[in-house]
This record gives C-alpha cells, structure tokens and sequence, in this order.
C-alpha cells in the first residue's frame, strides 16, 4: 500500500513555523498553533484586496511584478507625473515624471521603468526610470495618447492611440530611439498591452467609435490577428506574456472588473472579477501573479490596490479533525 512518505519522498513533519516553500500535496503538523496543514494548489484565479495609492487617479500607467510594481502619471485631476513604487504591501513616493500627463504608457520593471505618450497636450515624450528618478529620451515618431506598450526599457513597444484620428502605428524602442514598425491591423486607443518587443499581445480598445474584443499578437515585425476577447471594453489593464496573459477591468456600457485569461490560442473568462470594478487603472505582474490598481469607477477616481493569485498556485490551508 502506498505511504505519504513514498508519495511526497519524506515523512510528515513537526514544525514549529510553517514551511517558507511548501510543495502541493505536502502535510505538516504545525506545533506552535497546534493544527495539520496541507498545501493545496488554487481551483480558480481570485483577487484580493491590497494597501491603497497614495494618490488616487485614473489613466495611469504601470510595470513590474506583484511584489515590485511602479504607477506613474494619471489624472488626480489635474493631470499628475506622480510617481509611486510597490513592495508587495505598501505603495512609496517617488519622484515625479518631469512631463506631467495622462492616458500615457508604460512597461519595463520597478528599477527600469519607461513611460512614453500621453496628454495634454498630445505627446511622444519618452523617459527612463532608474529606481528613483526619470530622465527624458528620444521621443516617439508619432506623437499620441491612449496607447499600450510592452517590453523592458531597452527594447520596448508602443502600439496603437489617438492622435485624431485612431492609429494602429507601432513603434520599436531600442534604449536610446523609436523607430516605426508595421501598423495594428485593428487601428485602436485605450487598449492593453502586454508582453515583449518581440512578442508582444494588444487586446481590447476603442475603435474610435465602439469598442472593440479584437486581439493581435506582435512577432517583431508584423501583427497577426487572433482569437478575440469575451468581453467588450476600452480602457482595460493586462499583465503577463504574449502566452500567458491576464486582461482585467475597463468599460463598454458600464464599468466592468471582468477578468479573462489568455494561454496564446483563447480567451476564457474567470469567475473572479476586481472587487472594485473600475476603468482606466494600471496593471503590472504575470498571468499568475498579477496587479491592478488606480482607475476611475464611475466617479470618483480611486487609490484602490488589487493582487490577483492565479488558478494552480499554491495555498497552505488548515485540515479540519473531528
């Protein structure tokens, strides 16, 4: 008959503290609270309520991980370059961007961050964030507001925005300039964003008069149109790869937290939604470890902060004996 210990590889544990890196399946006796704990892997996605901003706002951008996020620009109102740094449990001031703005983007990490486009007025300004202050670069070749981007500081990509009339233009940072790519086939603004330069994902957007679910995937040169959203909304946030990707939040006919997973094929709609439904708010993280925060819900603008835990990650839960 088969043991735990020929199925895990050890025996049960007597542990004063519960372990820092459970593996699924494994069962321990907690002495200290005197309970038997198991660690599970999670059913389904869920999101759960963080620290708030420190400046609440809408049409903000963001990159990083969960555990080591930045959001910058937005409106307050007025329009803001405040800028705000993410430890997994608080938000911190940082230094503002020297061009204040909103419905601008962002992509890259917490000590590597780059923002780009925005308004007022219409904008390509581009800078770099090394962890503690912004300094300007090369601006984009077409000015422009309500774009997504995707990638690291020294290889980025802008795609899509408003520049009167809608544009799908799609540009190529390289550290130092921008440099003009093939279009979007689904000219767009307010869209997500995700990704690397090299395979990158937008999805969602407004078209310039509805909204739209319309995804295309980026290989480096060209887009290619591919399976669509299942819900249809602009001003959304994303997280994640071109593979594993993660839309969340925005507005069609109202405000919606709507969550949907993307595995590089499909969209599939989690039961999970934002607990504070909102548009134009920022995202950051991966597919299974994500981050929402910011935005607008209908009014007024909000500092609200949201972690998302994906679908098979791991949680320790406590065996009930009777």
């Amino acid at each position: 008959m088969a043991t735990y210990k020929g199925i895990q590889g050890f025996t049960i544990q007597n542990l004063s503290a519960d372990p820092s890196n459970p593996i699924e399946g494994q069962v321990w006796y907690n002495s200290t609270s005197n309970v038997w704990k198991v660690e599970e892997a999670t059913a389904a996605g869920a999101w759960a309520t963080g620290n708030n901003m420190n400046t609440a706002r809408q049409y903000l951008a963001g990159c990083g991980i969960q555990t080591a996020a930045l959001g910058f620009g937005g409106d307050t109102p007025p329009y803001t370059g405040a800028t705000e740094e993410y430890d997994g449990t608080n938000w911190a001031s940082s230094n503002p961007l020297n061009t204040a703005r909103w419905i601008i983007a962002g992509t890259g990490t917490q000590t590597a961050g780059l923002a780009f486009g925005g308004t007022p007025p219409v904008t390509g300004a581009t800078e770099e964030y090394n962890g503690a202050t912004w300094t300007s670069s090369n601006s984009l070749n077409t000015a422009r507001y309500g774009l997504a981007g995707a990638g690291i500081q020294t290889a980025a990509l802008a795609f899509g925005g408003y520049i009167t009339p809608v544009t799908g233009a799609t540009e190529e940072y390289d550290g130092i300039s921008w440099t003009s790519s093939n279009n979007m086939n689904t000219a767009r603004y307010t869209l997500g964003g995700v990704g690397i330069q090299t395979a990158a994902l937008a999805f969602g957007g407004d078209l310039g008069t509805v909204n739209t679910t319309a995804t295309e995937e980026y290989d480096g040169n060209s887009w290619t149109s591919v399976n669509s959203m299942n819900t249809t909304r602009r001003q959304l946030a994303g997280a994640g790869i071109q593979t594993a990707a993660l839309g969340f939040g925005g507005y069609d006919t109202a405000t919606t937290g709507a969550t949907e997973e993307y595995d590089g094929n499909s969209w599939t709609s989690s039961p999970a939604s934002l607990s504070t439904a909102r548009n134009s708010l920022g995202g950051a993280g991966t597919q299974a470890s994500a981050l929402g925060f910011g935005g607008d819900v209908n009014p007024p603008f909000t500092a609200a902060t949201e972690e998302w835990t994906g679908p098979g990650a791991g949680v320790t839960k406590t065996i009930t004996v009777s």
